[in-house]
């Protein structure tokens, strides 16, 4: 059963910090390219970073060095690491992973609420 469950939002004053976790089942992480994304409230979904099957990261322009993809491969899980939080970082946040030869992400997190207060 593959299933991607997403842990660790909360709320927390501007200039904090969270780690978000994807802990991924019936398959394995590393293998699959994985995507960050976020909803806020009336907005469309947005790509916050991506972590290649390589390891490689791609991060949004938004992101400008406050935000860190990992994966911890015994774990199979990623961690998104998000510092220096600002209230426009409210949002859902999910994680998706896809096959590298794949066009569209296959399965989805149920994803976790982020809160950021000024």
């Amino acid at each position: 059963h593959v299933q991607l469950v997403e842990s660790g939002g909360g709320l927390v004053h501007a200039g904090g910090s969270l780690r978000l976790s994807c802990a991924a089942s019936g398959f394995t992480f590393g293998s699959y390219v994985m995507g960050s994304y976020r909803q806020a409230p009336g907005k469309e979904r947005e790509l916050v970073g991506i972590l290649s099957s390589g390891g490689s990261t791609y991060y949004v322009d938004f992101v400008n060095g406050r935000f860190t993809i990992s994966i911890d491969n015994a774990k199979n899980t990623v961690y998104l690491q998000m510092n220096s939080l600002k209230p426009e970082d409210t949002a859902v946040y999910s994680c998706s992973a896809k096959s590298p030869q794949g066009s569209r992400y296959d399965y989805w997190s149920q994803g976790t609420q982020v809160t950021i207060s000024s």
